[in-house]
């Protein structure tokens, strides 16, 4: 009898323990699997690239071994379930260690788990009955564990399974929810939508121009950074007003035909189209595929329909096509134009001249060259609107910097210069050379860039090259990562002794705050921050 209530209770433990790994684990790849915009393709890339972060799965075999090894024996149980508390340890430390955007529970997610769930549940009772009719309880409580400790050993496929299993079901919801935002768009005849998209300076540009809009207009703009065809469904069916003049629509893209995809959603009357560069080219593979999607914002605009360009984006300069195009930039200066740019810690002063030969000195806090060109692309589409560049002087002096992009935050004896979001070949080329205007020591931390594709390596050696003139010291995060970054910084000159390499962000920082020896005041650039799934 005591055999037996031993028996039940071990088996029951285990099973217990197993249920506690299989959330931690599905928690773990759920969220990996969100921030992989949920594309089965670039997940399972994920997986084959990163299998180190869930080696300690592998602990996991050893219960099957011994239950094969040793059948029913109590120390068979008692050492599997001690391995099953070591896996569920390591998913916790997972969480705890390598979490800065946390996963969202979206009611896409609960549906995904409860589609795990009811999977796992499948195949876990499947074996159990089929033993227990054949063998008896003994044999299912075995069968089902022995199937419960495989199930988690393939969970991150499993999910993949579930997210396959799962996408007619999101394809109809989105669908519904697609319709519904075209409706009410509809129903606001009047309403003026602009399109913004581009490789880098969208968010910031959108936030700026629905600021300059706003002294004459209603604006509504997409907030943070969704650009997405369901984020921007969500902003309409959530926030959009019937007394907003104007909607604003950031639009992102990963693919060719993500652009024509929002646009068909909400049919831009007008485009902006801040840059054409080098940015997701993992998904995109040729910088001609990156334009041909920026520009799909230009070919579904109306006749009549203003499309703004930046004409210092050399990539944006070669598409051609008739399009009713106005242009700006600080290089080029065939359209509306920035000169005398004058930069400080306290912010940048710069002169804006139309093509009609309107002119006007602006003060603003925001730093930076890539800030004053996203600034003027903002003016010249509120200007075209028929705003002065004279009633634009008060908002562009009260715009502030978009969280994470050459955001300035002053402690104490140094400064931070965040432009931690999402950094690209060309934004962090302007953010050292924003870098260099600054008098005192000047320290950058970055761990490189991502989705760069075949071009990583020369693209950080490059990057490396840019910094080297503009830092007293570089401070690396990764190595692997930013080893291209090392190689050209020092083959440009850039002093050894003043290169550090780290393996967390904290330890670098750390360095550059307390380990520096230099009175001066300390200017910290933050160079990207990369997300989870990096």
């Amino acid at each position: 009898m005591f055999e037996k209530i031993f028996f039940i209770t071990s088996y029951l433990v285990l099973v217990l323990l197993q249920c506690f790994v299989f959330w931690y684990g599905m928690r773990y790849n759920v969220h990996m699997l969100q921030q992989n915009s949920y594309k089965n393709k670039g997940h399972m890339k994920w997986l084959k690239e990163n299998f180190s972060r869930q080696r300690f799965l592998l602990i996991g075999t050893v219960p099957l071994v011994l239950t094969a090894v040793l059948g029913d024996h109590g120390v068979a149980v008692i050492i599997s379930a001690a391995f099953g508390v070591l896996v569920a340890v390591g998913y916790v430390a997972q969480k705890r260690n390598n979490t800065k955007k946390k996963l969202v529970f979206t009611n896409r997610v609960k549906r995904l788990i409860v589609c795990d769930l009811v999977v796992n549940g499948i195949l876990t009772a499947i074996p159990a009955v089929v033993f227990f009719l054949a063998d008896g309880g003994k044999a299912a409580l075995r069968a089902g564990t022995t199937a419960l400790v495989l199930l988690n050993l393939l969970e991150p496929l499993c999910l993949v399974l579930c997210n396959i299993l799962m996408k007619p079901v999101e394809k109809h919801i989105n669908n519904g929810f697609i319709k519904d935002a075209k409706k009410i768009l509809k129903e606001n005849k009047d309403l003026i939508v602009i399109g913004v998209t581009g490789s880098y300076g969208k968010t910031s540009l959108k936030f700026f121009l629905k600021e300059l809009l706003s002294v004459k207009f209603n604006v509504l703009a997409t907030p943070e950074s969704f650009n997405t065809p369901m984020g921007v469904v969500k902003t309409i069916r959530e926030s959009l007003r019937q007394t907003d003049d104007i909607f604003i629509c950031e639009m992102g893209a990963k693919h060719v035909g993500d652009i024509k995809e929002i646009c068909d959603i909400v049919h831009p009357a007008h485009g902006v189209i801040t840059s054409v560069g080098p940015q997701h080219l993992e998904t995109f593979k040729t910088i001609e595929n990156v334009r041909k999607t920026k520009f799909e914002l230009a070919e579904a605009l109306p006749a009549g329909g203003k499309l703004f360009v930046n004409f210092d984006s050399e990539e944006a300069r070669k598409q051609e096509g008739n399009y009713n195009r106005i242009v700006y930039g600080i290089e080029d200066r065939t359209g509306c134009y920035a000169k005398d740019i004058s930069l400080s810690p306290l912010g940048t002063d710069f002169t804006v001249v139309t093509p009609d030969g309107e002119e006007e000195r602006f003060h603003m806090r925001l730093i930076g060259y890539v800030n004053v060109l996203n600034v003027l692309g903002a003016i010249t589409v509120a200007h075209s609107f028929g705003i002065p560049l004279e009633e634009l002087k008060v908002p562009v002096r009260r715009l502030i910097p978009v969280s994470h992009r050459l955001e300035l935050r002053e402690h104490g004896n140094f400064t931070i210069i965040d432009d931690a979001y999402n950094s690209n070949p060309v934004g962090s080329k302007a953010a050292v050379e924003t870098l260099k205007d600054f008098d005192g020591v000047r320290i950058l931390i970055t761990p490189g860039m991502v989705e760069l594709g075949e071009k990583e390596d020369e693209l950080h050696y490059k990057f490396g090259t840019y910094a080297a003139p503009c830092c007293d010291y570089i401070l690396l995060v990764n190595r692997y990562r930013t080893k291209e970054i090392k190689r050209g910084a020092l083959e440009s000159g850039f002093p050894e002794d003043r290169l550090f390499e780290f393996d967390k962000f904290t330890e670098a920082m750390d360095f550059a705050c307390t380990r520096i020896k230099d009175d001066r005041h300390r200017f910290i650039l933050l160079e990207n921050d990369l997300p989870d799934n990096f």
